[in-house]
């Protein structure tokens, strides 16, 4: 939807379509790409590690986290990036802005995907990160990859790190349509600081739900999906789209709708 609602808008031939390739096949079909007509293509579990072997470029972020999630081409190079970096850090620019106060800190929960992601916007903009995970191990990972500036810590300590964080940023499944909620107590939390949740079904986690309660500013996972989508559709179409109040209306209007099904 979001896709071909900007080539529409943008008056381009083309289209957004999905394709189910097997792991045995995959290295075959990204090497085959232009072949099949594709100017570039996302890339999603389980081939993301995959991707991020098979390129011949990579973006920093994409260096950095090692994996690939958006591929295109700059002339006869299979380029590869990682757009939930870029769209992660535009939406709260977007939605909370003055959010990276002067020595910001922030606390990021999960080490992930979207947690990888989330840490090297943040680390590029010179925040302070503290990892928090339930497998500490994973934790660590993710911090030894970025360095200083980003640290690992276990659950138990979350209410002191929320009481120093500027922000805090939900980056695991949990409050997602299907999975357990996200049981965080908010009260360390200090009442300037944004919360934002990268799960966007539903729109409203339990978590930004309680952090709106308590007066925070909150940022829904729609805005990062919409920004790391244009991260995408530039690469490939040669435009960078906008992300209007129409198309995110769309959206919300169709993950409402899923929603109420579910």
């Amino acid at each position: 939807m979001i896709h071909g609602h900007w080539l529409e808008s943008l008056g381009i031939e083309g289209a957004y379509d999905k394709q189910d390739v097997p792991p045995d096949r995959f290295g075959d079909f990204l090497l085959q790409l232009r072949d099949r007509g594709y100017v570039g293509a996302n890339v999603t579990v389980p081939h993301k590690e995959a991707a991020y072997q098979l390129v011949g470029r990579r973006d920093p972020a994409a260096e950095v986290i090692g994996a690939v999630n958006t591929i295109w081409f700059e002339g006869e190079t299979l380029c590869g990036g990682n757009s939930d970096a870029h769209g992660f850090i535009a939406s709260l620019d977007e939605y909370a802005p003055g959010w990276d106060v002067a020595g910001a800190s922030a606390v990021v929960l999960g080490a992930g995907g979207a947690a990888h992601a989330a840490a090297f916007a943040l680390h590029a903009r010179g925040v302070a990160i503290a990892v928090v995970n339930r497998t500490m191990d994973r934790a660590r990972q993710l911090a030894t990859r970025f360095g200083d500036g980003v640290s690992a810590h276990p659950l138990w300590e979350l209410p002191a790190l929320l009481a120093r964080a500027d922000l805090l940023a939900n980056c695991t499944s949990l409050g997602m349509v299907g999975q357990p909620p996200l049981a965080v107590d908010l009260t360390p939390l200090k009442r300037t600081a944004v919360v934002c949740d990268a799960v966007y079904v539903p729109l409203e986690t339990g978590l930004l739900s309680g952090a709106a309660a308590r007066g925070h500013r909150i940022v829904d996972g729609l805005g990062m999906l919409l920004h790391q989508a244009g991260y995408g559709f530039h690469k490939w179409f040669g435009a960078m789209p906008d992300v209007t109040p129409e198309l995110r209306s769309l959206i919300e209007a169709d993950i409402h709708a899923k929603t109420r099904k579910a």
